[in-house]
């Protein structure tokens, strides 16, 4: 019993200090690990990050932090960790080949809720669909177009291409080109349709709707027109302006491009 006690006693002696050091760094550890959690995530609201990502990334970084931890207490007790940081590192690069691509449209959603190139309600323009921003999820935008249809785009194929944010400096300008006949009086059309883009409701009165001739062709005079509009209200004007200038020209008989040739025969 004697012997015991004594091996007991040395092994007590040589391991305490190792044990209560582990179980000190362990507890510390993990308290300071939740506040780094908590400053990163009080960062991140700071900064107005999206609410949704916010835990996500919080509990990512916690997580990782813990392991890192663990595998220092266990280095603490003597135990060999060089195996478990292989075997974790294989796990992960395992996982990573086999979920590549979710992870790299996870990326690009990180990507798009921290520097918001666009926001829930923008009109934009993304991976060649045009619509208005329903949803912003982590790996998927999801766009509802001007006919109601739901578009679901995967977040990767968005922050590979372009993204044309269309609401995103809240006043646009809506481009526009009417044809009418060469024979047309040009004042006559300007005035035609200044009077519709001030009859429209949705243009900024504060700003001039320009009217300009693009080109002149055979039979043809063509004139661009470029009214502007708070971001929401692209579409209305668009369609307002379509049909009420198509009103006003066959009201006032303003003729519509016919296709013409001239033929000069030699006698």
């Amino acid at each position: 019993m004697e012997k015991y006690f004594e091996q007991f006693t040395t092994m007590a002696l040589e391991y305490a200090p190792k044990i209560l050091l582990a179980l000190l760094t362990l507890i510390i550890g993990l308290k300071v690990i939740t506040w780094i959690s908590g400053m990163l995530q009080k960062v991140l609201r700071n900064r107005h990050i999206d609410e949704s990502i916010v835990p996500f990334l919080g509990s990512i970084v916690s997580v990782l932090l813990k392991i890192v931890l663990f595998i220092s207490v266990a280095g603490m007790f003597g135990i060999e960790t060089t195996s478990f940081v292989a075997l974790i590192g294989g796990a992960g690069l395992a996982v990573g080949l086999a979920l590549q691509g979710s992870l790299g449209h996870f990326a690009s959603g990180v990507l798009v809720l921290i520097f918001k190139p666009y926001k829930v309600g923008d009109l934009v323009t993304v991976a060649g669909f045009t619509g208005e921003v329903e949803e912003i999820q982590v790996f998927t935008t999801v766009l509802k177009t001007s006919d109601n249809k739901r578009i679901i785009i995967p977040n990767g194929l968005i922050t590979s291409g372009p993204i044309t944010n269309i609401s995103g400096q809240g006043e646009i300008r809506v481009d526009m080109q009417y044809n009418v006949s060469s024979s047309e009086s040009i004042d006559k059309v300007k005035q035609v349709v200044k009077k519709v883009s001030e009859s429209c409701p949705f243009v900024l009165k504060d700003k001039e709707t320009d009217v300009l001739i693009n080109s002149m062709e055979t039979g043809i005079t063509k004139f661009d027109v470029r009214p502007w509009c708070k971001s929401e209200h692209y579409w209305d004007v668009y369609y307002f302006m379509q049909e009420n200038i198509k009103r006003q020209f066959d009201a006032q008989g303003v003729a519509a491009p016919m296709p013409a040739m001239n033929i000069n025969l030699a006698k």
